[in-house]
């Protein structure tokens, strides 16, 4: 059986960092794409970055340049690394596995995690 666990979340102030990281077991992803997206009360879910099993990364536009994400294929894990965060990005965000970078869809998702950035 599939997870992905998150973890990292909490409460920051605005301009600070968090690291999520989310650890798959169950199968290695080592040949497939993984990735992060968030949702927003009352917001759609929306896609934040993706990597590819050589670290190939694809970001979001509003996020290109705050945020990087990267793995570890030994671990079976992947990581995402937020800075100057802002009060918009108060979301719980979701690890997603084998996703299809042309679509965003993905066949394995996390629970999610909590992240709250006070203003």
């Amino acid at each position: 059986q599939v997870q992905l666990v998150e973890s990292g979340g909490g409460l920051v102030q605005a301009g600070g960092s968090l690291r999520l990281s989310c650890a798959a077991s169950g199968r290695t992803f080592s040949r497939n794409f993984m990735g992060w997206f968030r949702q927003a009360p009352g917001k759609e879910r929306e896609f934040v970055a993706a990597i590819s099993w050589s670290s190939g990364t694809y970001y979001a536009d509003s996020m290109k340049g705050r945020f990087t994400i990267s793995r570890d294929n030994v671990k079976n894990t992947v990581y995402l690394q937020m800075n100057s965060l802002k009060p918009e990005d108060t979301a719980v965000y979701y690890c997603a596995a084998d996703v299809n970078i042309l679509t965003l869809a993905a066949t394995y998702w996390g629970q999610g995690t909590q992240v709250t950035v006070s203003s």
